[in-house]
């Protein structure tokens, strides 16, 4: 018998298939991803790693969303913004992803080579190296944060009669609670972040 042209697994067709699995149920098995596929279990786990190995497929699909190149930009504040308003969008489209993605560690070597890209333009910056991770970290839980919030429901407070003031506050926002909150929090960060450059290492 001759040979499809076309293969009918590779690790690009395991990752597209489980990122879609978990947009539609939160969630992946190797067994859901094989039937969607019409191939057995056993020939996905020839082209990866096990299911630690998917996780990581589908972290690079999600995180090739992100325009690595903003790391280039000048100076390292203006960076550091586009790179997080471009995560936040990558995330956003996928936000049920966050929950599986941050609860194991990173590995995937596309997804490394872009901290490592931040790493060094926050060293060549001025930041002190102890500095730098909890930066990123805490740049990464805001990113994420506002990707889920995008996520929710426009309206998350119901107000009753008895909370007037809250009504009031939601009244006031208006429509995009979600980018004006990511905003004022990503100018909070980057004020603060500003103020740290330049300590002794």
């Amino acid at each position: 018998m001759a040979r499809p042209r076309t293969p009918l697994l590779d690790r690009e067709r395991i990752a597209a298939t489980a990122l879609q699995l978990v947009e539609e149920q939160g969630e992946f098995s190797v067994p859901q991803i094989a039937r969607a596929l019409g191939v057995q279990t056993g020939s996905v786990y020839h082209h990866v790693d096990g299911r630690a190995g998917v996780v990581e497929l589908v972290r690079e699909l999600v995180c090739d969303r992100i325009a690595g190149e903003t790391l280039d930009l000048e100076p390292w504040d203006r960076a550091l913004e586009a790179w997080a308003r471009s995560y936040r969008a990558a995330f956003a489209a996928s936000p049920q992803v966050i929950p599986l993605l941050m609860t194991t560690p990173v590995r995937a070597p596309r997804v490394l080579a872009q901290y490592e890209r931040a790493v060094a333009m926050l060293l060549a910056a001025g930041f002190a190296r102890g500095r730098v991770m909890p930066l990123l970290t805490a740049l990464e839980n805001l990113v994420l944060g506002s990707a889920l919030d995008l996520a929710a429901p426009e309206a998350m407070w119901e107000p009753s009669p008895d909370t007037p003031l809250l009504a009031q506050a939601l009244t006031a926002v208006g429509p995009g609670r979600a980018d004006a909150a990511f905003d004022l929090g990503l100018a909070a960060f980057l004020t603060y972040a500003r103020t740290l450059r330049g300590e002794p290492a």
